[in-house]
Formats: C-alpha cells, structure tokens, sequence
C-alpha cells in the first residue's frame, strides 16, 4: 500500500480549531507601544541585567497577548503584566541552575603553568627547583616533604622529628623566599 504524497497546502486536512487564522490586536500593539517603557522598567527592577529585563518582558507579553481575550477589563492591564513579569520572574529562579555547592575543602584550581608547552613546562620545573635548592637545608626539606611528597604539616613534623609550629613558620619563611626569587618573578 503507498500512501498519497501531499503537494501543495490544500491537499492538507487540518483541524477546525487550527483553520481559524491568528488573531491580531490592534489594541494590543497599541498598548505595547504605549507602556513599554514603564513595564520594561519594571522588568528591569526583577532582574540584574538589562538583557534579562528584555527577555522577560518579552515573555510577559507573550503570556499576555496569548489571553489577551480572556481579559475583562483592560483598564487594569498594567496589573496583568507585572503579575506575568513576577510570575516569570519567580518561575525562573526557581528553575535556575546552581553551579555552586557547599563543600568540606575549597577545591584548588588546575593549574597550567608555563603554558601547554611542554618545554616551558620543563624550563619552569627547572626554575622551581633551582630557587628550591637555594633554600636552606631544612626549609627545603619542609617544603618538599609538604608540596612534593604531600604530607600534611603533622607527618612532616612527625618525619622531621620537629613541631608543627616549626613546620608552619619555616614553610612560611620558604614560600616568601620563592616568592621573591627573581628567577620565578616571571611566572607570577
């Protein structure tokens, strides 16, 4: 069995309901133009950004155009329309996207030193450990055993057989000396 190809709009069945054209109102053109200005203030006091202000009085007057029949009393049209921008507003924050999230430990960011190429990379490592290797004996061990090995500031106390009090200060002192070594100054 084939079925029958349609080629032009009037070999199409469509339902009453959907023959009847749109609806325009010159009314209600008329009423945009005239209170634009005062509902897309009020748009803009719903949100932060002017763009978002645009698109939510846009929507506010789709909603409203689309039961513009059902409106008895047209003098109250103002009403209407800051209820849509509310109601809009409202439903919009509600669905929002929360991209942040309580957490236990502030999560560091990757970080991309020197670049994606891997000589860079290597001429910072390289820099790195020579101003590490300017550092006295045992700050150089505290830092290593912190940021290379990864202990907490209580195993390195533990390994260097020392307090953690020490281990806090002489990491301290060691980071500023790093920071202020010439040869890293660059990557800041």
């Amino acid at each position: 069995m084939t079925t029958p190809v349609c080629t032009s709009a009037s070999d199409v069945a469509v339902p009453a309901r959907q023959t009847r054209p749109h609806a325009t109102y010159p009314s209600f053109s008329s009423y945009v133009k005239a209170r634009q200005p005062v509902l897309l203030r009020t748009a803009r006091s719903l949100t932060a950004n002017p763009c978002d202000a645009e698109d939510l009085l846009q929507t506010a007057l789709t909603k409203t155009y689309v039961a513009w029949e059902r409106i008895e009393d047209h003098r109250a049209l103002d009403g209407y329309v800051r209820r849509a921008l509310l109601n809009t507003r409202t439903s919009q924050w509600r669905k929002r996207k929360v991209d942040e999230f309580a957490t236990d430990e502030i999560p560091e960011p990757e970080l991309t030193l020197g670049g994606d190429d891997p000589a860079e990379q290597q001429a910072l490592h390289d820099a790195m450990w020579r101003a590490i290797m300017k550092l006295p004996a045992r700050q150089r061990a505290m830092v290593v055993l912190r940021y290379y090995e990864d202990l907490s500031e209580v195993q390195t106390a533990e390994v260097l057989e020392v307090s953690v009090g020490t281990v806090k200060s002489a990491v301290s002192r060691a980071l500023g000396k790093l920071r202020e070594d010439p040869e890293l100054g660059l990557v800041r």
